[in-house]
Parts: structure tokens; C-alpha cells; sequence
């Protein structure tokens, strides 16, 4: 668990990575990342951050099994500006 706060907030770590790795992730990778940069993460957080970026149109968020989601950006920026 990190001694300091992140001062930056969880949906913009969240969608930084999903932009480093190709736009597309499952919801266990993305969880994994995500507590290498925060410590302690619940999954009710994730989860809630996941349907607020979904509802603003920023990710799309599907199932592959029961519990198991994909959640890819819905717009990638070109990398060259």
C-alpha cells in the first residue's frame, strides 16, 4: 500500500492504461494495474468508475463470460498528435 495518496484521480490512471496497452483490456488485467498504482482498490470502485466512463462515452464495457469484461476506449488518439 503506497504511503502517499495518487493525486491523480482513478478514471484518468484508468484510461491512461487502457491507452498504453493498445486501448483494450479484461477487467482482471486492468484491476491488476490499477492496485500497482493505488494499493488497496475495491472492485464496487472499479466497477462504479468503469459504468460512469461507460455512461460519459469514454469506454465500452462488455462481457467475454460471466465474469469476466472487456473494457476497450471507444476513441484512441493518434499517437502523433
Amino acid at each position: 500500500m503506497p504511503d502517499l495518496w495518487n493525486s491523480q484521480p482513478l478514471h484518468t490512471t484508468l484510461v491512461e492504461i487502457l491507452y498504453k496497452k493498445g486501448g483494450a483490456l479484461t477487467d482482471v488485467e486492468l484491476y491488476k494495474a490499477l492496485e500497482k498504482a493505488y494499493g488497496e482498490l475495491s472492485h464496487r470502485e472499479l466497477n462504479k468508475t468503469l459504468m460512469r466512463l461507460e455512461v460519459r462515452g469514454v469506454v465500452h464495457v462488455s462481457h467475454l463470460t460471466k465474469n469476466k469484461k472487456r473494457v476497450e476506449l471507444r476513441h484512441i488518439p493518434s499517437k502523433n498528435g
